[in-house]
């Protein structure tokens, strides 16, 4: 539960410096910080896809085709589920709620804000995934100095209740990386290399996020997550 513990202590982090600071943080400096992070997240995405597919070339490629054929399915999955149309309903009442005026709810509604947010992020779900497998996810310090910074801003506009939003955090992703653990004994079996795939479709996933993070390509990748499911069933039924 290590990340889940950091990504929580870095929202405690910067929501107490917001409330501290005086000023907001220069623009070049989180822009700086924005360009490390999605570098790294590039780097480390695909160093997981790579390092999970295995065997010999026809293997790999067998693996990779997998991988594909589970994110095209997840996307429809998630479509039909309107996981992104959901997301994006999240944000938008996150802007409507930043333009409204100051009232005496701004504690409530920074503590939902926060809260909405954070968890609904895709990072959430493939960090807390990753970690459930593998043991500790460098994907959530990514995720704490993002949303460390982001309750840097709110801080300044909604007050303490935003630091609250740590604990619902840490309680989903607890949870996520608790049901990875408890699957990840299934999905180490042999010969169906059913972590493999879940991982590299993670690692692609988390690629996808980092071309966010770098404002290069938008991609609607809450509509992917289903795609985890799918890796290891797909995995499975062709290697019966």
């Amino acid at each position: 539960m290590t990340g889940a513990f950091i990504n929580a202590l870095g929202i405690v982090a910067g929501g107490a410096w917001g409330l501290a600071a005086r000023k907001p943080i220069p623009p070049p400096y989180p822009l700086a910080l924005k360009i490390i992070l999605g570098v790294y997240t590039i780097w480390f995405g695909l160093k997981l896809t790579w390092v999970n597919l295995n065997g010999s070339l026809r293997q790999v490629s067998g693996e990779l085709g997998l991988v594909v054929l589970a994110l095209a399915l997840g996307k429809i999955t998630g479509r039909c589920l309107r996981l992104q149309k959901l997301s994006n309903s999240i944000g938008r009442c996150a802007t409507q709620t930043l333009a409204a005026p100051a009232g005496p709810g701004r504690f409530n509604d920074g503590f939902l804000l926060a809260t909405g947010l954070f968890c609904a992020g895709p990072l959430a779900v493939l960090a807390s995934v990753q970690e459930g497998l593998n043991g500790f996810s460098p994907v959530f310090v990514v995720k704490a100095a993002i949303d460390g910074l982001a309750a840097f801003a709110f801080c300044q506009t909604f007050g303490w209740g935003v630091i609250l939003s740590a604990v619902p955090v840490l309680a989903l992703e607890s949870a996520l990386i608790r049901g990875a653990q408890c699957l990840e004994p299934v999905l180490r079996q042999r010969p169906c290399p059913l972590a493999d795939v879940v991982n590299a479709a993670d690692g692609l996933l988390i690629f996808c996020v980092a071309m966010i993070i770098l404002g290069l390509k938008k991609i609607e990748v809450a509509d992917y997550l289903p795609s985890l499911a799918f890796a290891p069933l797909l995995t499975w039924w062709l290697w019966r």
